[in-house]
């Protein structure tokens, strides 16, 4: 399997499957000298663990990183960041009724067509929980870029939206609510419908937007490389993400140009920021935002018709422990994948400026 690295001068590659011994990664290219917040990575990491809540899957994972290289007394080193996230809840019975069968809309028949092989416990390398590792080398990307601020939060469960700009918004009412959204009344409505999908035993989609500040002019490479190209690539590599637009989104194909311009104050800031803070590919030093689109997990607590592997139909139901939404786990791995993407754009800047 290739495609397990992100990244050019800052890069991540993960290891590991949900029911395997552990999950992990290495970091290669985090500049040295960087002093390290050991307690706000593994805060991170709880942010996406499994069993923080009531509307997420149950499934208990202490998710406690451990560090084997890279850092020195809490300084980056310049060296490889070696880490581990243990798995110590594993329930791989709950998984062995799937074991010659395929879920539909889930990676099993995928995976078993192109490798010849699954690891059908959890999904193997296919499970989310792979994401663990991302957010580990996401807070420490923050932590390298200066003065820059990600602020991801849930925006829409099923058909409940939020309407608001991210500039309505106070973001540190984000945490204080299990759904993450920043609005305590649609917050408490988006609560409750996700309860009530867990007992129909079904599951359902959502949206995390994400809005970031602080933002220098330049980070981007056109012509193939442009920021808003690889935030998409970023996203659209999370599982179970379907769609990922920035700023004006699909809304600016319905605007004239005379609507769309984002017009400049004298300072080279703009009076709108439809552009999403990228112009170009190239960012403007403007609000970067955008929203990604998750879908409903593929497990659902209902029968439905399927086939296993000699092509068979069948009738399967999802056991096990499942999350009925993904949205509120996704808000770090998405601030995460933002991190990385800026962190190396930033280092590239780094290293043409004169």
């Amino acid at each position: 399997m290739a495609g397990n690295t992100f990244g050019n001068l800052f890069k991540l590659t993960t290891f590991g499957e949900s029911h395997g011994v552990a999950i992990g990664g290495i970091i290669d290219g985090c500049p040295a000298g960087v002093t390290l917040d050991l307690e706000a990575i593994q805060q991170e990491l709880d942010r996406r663990k499994p069993g923080q809540s009531a509307i997420v899957t149950q499934r208990k994972e202490p998710d406690t990183v451990e560090f084997y290289s890279g850092i020195f007394e809490g300084v980056t080193t310049g060296t490889p960041i070696g880490f581990v996230i243990k798995n110590a809840n594993q329930k791989s019975k709950d998984y062995s009724h799937i074991k010659d069968s395929y879920r539909p809309s889930h990676a099993d028949y995928t995976y078993d067509q192109k490798y010849g092989v699954r690891d059908y416990r959890g999904g193997g390398r296919s499970s989310a929980r792979e994401t663990a590792s991302r957010v580990v080398a996401g807070a420490i990307a923050k932590q390298v870029l200066p003065s820059i601020t990600i602020n991801a939060y849930v925006s829409g469960v099923g058909s409940i939206k939020l309407e608001k700009s991210h500039t309505e918004l106070d973001f540190g009412l984000t945490e204080a609510n299990i759904v993450r959204c920043p609005d305590t009344e649609m917050a408490t409505k988006m609560e409750q419908y996700i309860k009530q999908i867990r007992k129909e035993g079904d599951t359902v989609g959502g949206v995390v937007s994400c809005a970031i500040s602080g933002v220098p002019v330049g980070l981007g490479e056109p012509v193939f490389d442009k920021l808003h190209a690889e935030l998409g690539k970023a996203m659209l590599s999370i599982n179970a993400v379907k769609g990922f637009e920035y700023g004006s989104g699909f809304a600016g194909a319905e605007l004239k140009g005379s609507q769309h311009n984002d017009l400049f104050n004298t300072d080279g800031t703009t009076k709108t920021n439809l552009s999403g803070g990228i112009q170009g590919g190239i960012s403007n030093g403007m609000d970067i935002y955008f929203n990604v689109a998750f879908k409903p997990v593929a497990t659902i607590m209902q029968d439905q018709d399927t086939i296993d592997k000699d092509g068979k139909v069948v009738k399967m139901q999802g056991k096990g422990r499942h999350d009925p939404c993904v949205v509120p786990r996704a808000v770090p791995i998405v601030e995460a994948m933002a991190a990385l993407v800026l962190v190396d754009y930033w280092l590239m800047n780094r290293t043409v400026k004169k």
